[in-house]
């Protein structure tokens, strides 16, 4: 099965369909992109957007996931931002805290608090003690 993220002008991620190889000629990637935009656009509408992913995320690092968005600069898929406090890093297309994540000792994991904008060290509740 083949996978496409429909986008808008702002490249964010509005739905993703599912088509079947017949549809792309069983062609790989990249060659059956123009081929399912086109299936695409047939059963969508002319006017619409359309970008392959993967769902394993073998191109464009990550499949596309609805609220986030694909940035053309790097050619991938961003996930929607996870907190309203962390900036966009446009060197590596990845969301970043506004502090540094502490040294987390074994058994411990970090997890970001957003109402004191700091990472909360606490026992990892998987951590065999």
């Amino acid at each position: 099965m083949a996978h496409f993220a429909k986008i808008n002008a702002q490249n964010t991620i509005l739905d993703v369909v599912v088509i079947n190889n017949s549809d792309i000629n069983n062609l790989p990637f990249p060659q059956s992109e123009p081929v399912g935009i086109a299936f695409c656009r047939s059963l969508f509408g002319e006017d619409t957007n359309w970008l392959q992913t993967s769902y394993n995320g073998n191109f464009r690092r990550q499949y596309a996931a609805l609220e986030g968005f694909y940035y053309p600069p790097l050619d991938v898929f961003v996930g929607p931002c996870p907190y309203p406090s962390w900036l966009f890093q446009t060197s590596d297309a990845t969301w970043q805290a506004p502090v540094p994540i502490p040294y987390v000792p074994a058994n411990y994991i970090a997890v970001w608090n957003e109402d004191y904008l700091e990472w909360d060290v606490i026992l990892n509740p998987g951590a065999a003690i």
